[in-house]
């Protein structure tokens, strides 16, 4: 039975405005609560944004205390999981921004409390809710490209590192590869019906990152701003994973799936220094196939659409909330991207492959 839902907001930083925006276009949804480990943040966030009725809090238990049906997380990644589990411990329902988490345990344990109390987590991937992306993963499921032996995804901006909270070790785990490569993982593997994993080698560096040439906060920075990785999977599945926020190129190259019988190139939207990754839509998609004995390339035609992608990802939301469905991006998935980040961490650590396991 359709009903109105009670959300809080978790962290009061720059994405927790966009949830906000997209929560007040709902008429069925109501923000009664934000929350922030910094005294006094959440109660100014409360007052710019205009939530009237509101209440602040410092610190997310409080928050949780309330009559709530479900929060949305947007804390750095350092804080996702204990947010995360006391959440959903507490009866909520769970949207947490990406990435998951810092660490596999980490993942882990979030999916299998999200399993033993029944309550949702899901995550914010909202390039999913693009028409085309949706027609992606329709054309490699599909059966038109054969048996997919080979994958490629990756992006990179020519310049466009962040700063703050995200190039901290200790608040945000990793840098890239956390960053947009998420998205890359995302769209390959949800394209692909998100296969097992077994094996990862790779490289990471962060030659930009710690260059003051290139970054204001050189000496603060402690993360990857460039990582590659060959990824195995069952079924004789390799994808090749690269990701950069700054490099002397204009690409890293399209993302591809090769099949036995066909294969699909896709290329990102979007133009400009901080452009090139996959958190946002598609730019071409083209089909290679032999037909008549002849080599052919046919184009596929693009969804043309003016969706807000994000409004779209927090009104699936909120609408699972409210009609009891489950998770639109369940954390059972996520947990495998996890995976593989942080296979190519502890890899790159390394410099030598390592195994992935996953109970």
């Amino acid at each position: 039975m359709s009903k109105n839902i009670r959300v809080g907001i978790i962290g009061s930083g720059g994405i927790a405005r966009a949830h906000v925006s997209a929560y007040q276009r709902l008429p069925f949804v109501e923000i009664v609560a934000v929350a922030d480990v910094i005294p006094g943040k959440a109660e100014q966030f409360v007052d710019a944004e205009q939530l009237v009725g509101a209440a602040a809090y410092d610190g997310h238990q409080k928050l949780l205390e309330q009559e709530l049906d479900a929060v949305s997380i947007c804390t750095p990644n350092v804080s996702h999981h204990v947010t995360t589990v006391d959440a959903l411990r507490a009866g909520k329902q769970v949207l947490l921004e990406k990435p998951m988490s810092v660490t596999l345990q980490e993942a882990l344990e979030m999916t299998q409390v999200a399993r033993d109390t029944g309550n949702m987590l899901t995550l914010g991937f909202q390039p999913r809710y693009d028409p085309n992306m949706k027609l992606l993963q329709d054309i490699v499921q599909s059966g038109r490209l054969g048996k997919v032996y080979y994958a490629e995804t990756g992006g990179g901006r020519r310049r466009g590192m962040p700063g703050g909270t995200f190039i901290s070790k200790k608040l945000a785990g990793a840098g890239a590869m956390a960053d947009i490569g998420c998205y890359s993982l995302d769209m390959a593997l949800n394209a692909m019906g998100y296969p097992r994993p077994l094996t990862v080698s790779a490289f990471t560096s962060n030659h930009f990152g710690t260059n003051a040439l290139y970054h204001s906060e050189a000496s603060k920075f402690e993360v990857e701003d460039f990582g590659v990785a060959m990824v195995r999977f069952e079924n004789d599945l390799v994808l090749q994973f690269k990701i950069s926020w700054a490099m002397h190129m204009d690409t890293l190259g399209a993302t591809m799936f090769l099949g036995t019988d066909a294969g699909l190139k896709v290329t990102s939207a979007g133009s400009g220094p901080w452009s090139g990754v996959w958190d946002g839509s598609i730019g071409s998609m083209s089909l290679f196939h032999d037909e008549y004995g002849g080599h052919t390339q046919t184009a596929i035609p693009l969804i043309e659409h003016k969706l807000n992608l994000f409004d779209e990802k927090v009104r699936d939301f909120a609408e699972a909330v409210r009609d009891g469905r489950p998770a639109p991006i369940p954390g059972e998935q996520i947990l495998i991207q996890q995976a593989i980040i942080d296979g190519v961490l502890r890899s790159a650590d390394a410099k030598r492959e390592v195994s992935i396991e996953l109970p």
